[in-house]
Order: C-alpha cells, then structure tokens, then sequence
C-alpha cells in the first residue's frame, strides 16, 4: 500500500496533524493504543474509519524505518 492510501497531512484537518487517509484518525493514536496494550482489533473496532490495510501499512512502514541500516547508524552516533 502506498504511504498517500496511509498517511494524509493538511493544515485543514486537525491542523496539519498527520492523519489516516480519509479520516481525522491522527496517525500517534495508534500507537498510543499499542503502548496502552490495546490490540489492532480492539483500535479498529474504536476508529471503524481506519482500514486494518492502513494500520497493518503504517506499522511495517514503522518496522522498516527502526530496523533500516541509516536508522541504526544514526541511533549509534546518538550514543544510544
């Protein structure tokens, strides 16, 4: 899945906050709920208007960015 059928920004909605395309569902609620322990399932059944194909998108787009060699090289020189 494309990133623009994930992720839509514009500074009409919720001022620019990024956003699930097609919903006002800002794209950190999903990992708000993932911190709190709530599950894939239980987040979509909250926000009907996020596709499971955006969240499952949103999370392997997440997935590859930790584990991409320029993440890693930068995370060494942070010291972290």
């Amino acid at each position: 899945m494309d990133i623009q059928h994930i992720i839509s920004i514009n500074s009409e909605i919720l001022s620019g906050t990024s956003v699930f395309t097609g919903t006002r569902v800002p794209i950190e609620t999903l990992f708000w709920h993932l911190e709190d322990g709530i599950s894939l399932d239980d987040f979509l059944q909250d926000f009907p208007s996020v596709k499971r194909e955006q969240a499952v998108g949103l999370l392997e787009m997440a997935q590859k960015t930790v584990v991409s060699p320029k993440f890693l090289q930068w995370i060494h020189e942070m010291g972290a």
